[in-house]
């Protein structure tokens, strides 16, 4: 069974950063690429910032230059740290594990979300 577990949420000040990481265990094989997705109150899901097993990284323009995600396969890790941090950041920070290749995906799945909360 694929579980993706997040963590390093939590509260920071406008400015600040944290480091969130997410560790995936279970029939995980083949990674096409893992992610992390966002969602505010009221908003619907977006991407934050995804990464192919290949090495292709995709950014939301909205955290280009202040976010940077990077993967650890050795233990199936992937991390969003988080720098000038700003109060439109606040959301469900979730993790999202993409399985297959580019050609034939198999699935996605999805973690339990990571709160990040910003204060001004």
């Amino acid at each position: 069974q694929l579980q993706l577990v997040e963590s390093g949420g939590g509260l920071v000040q406008a400015g600040g950063s944290l480091r969130l990481s997410c560790v995936a265990s279970g029939t995980i094989f083949p990674i096409y690429a893992m992610g992390w997705y966002r969602q505010a109150p009221g908003k619907q899901r977006e991407l934050v910032a995804t990464e192919t097993t290949s090495g292709n990284t995709n950014y939301a323009d909205s955290v280009n230059g202040r976010f940077t995600i990077s993967r650890d396969n050795t233990k199936n890790t992937v991390y969003l740290q988080m720098n000038s941090l700003k109060p439109e950041d606040p959301a469900v920070y979730y993790c999202k594990l993409e399985r297959g290749t580019r050609t034939f995906p198999i699935g996605y799945y999805w973690g339990r979300g990571t709160q990040v909360t910003v204060s001004s």
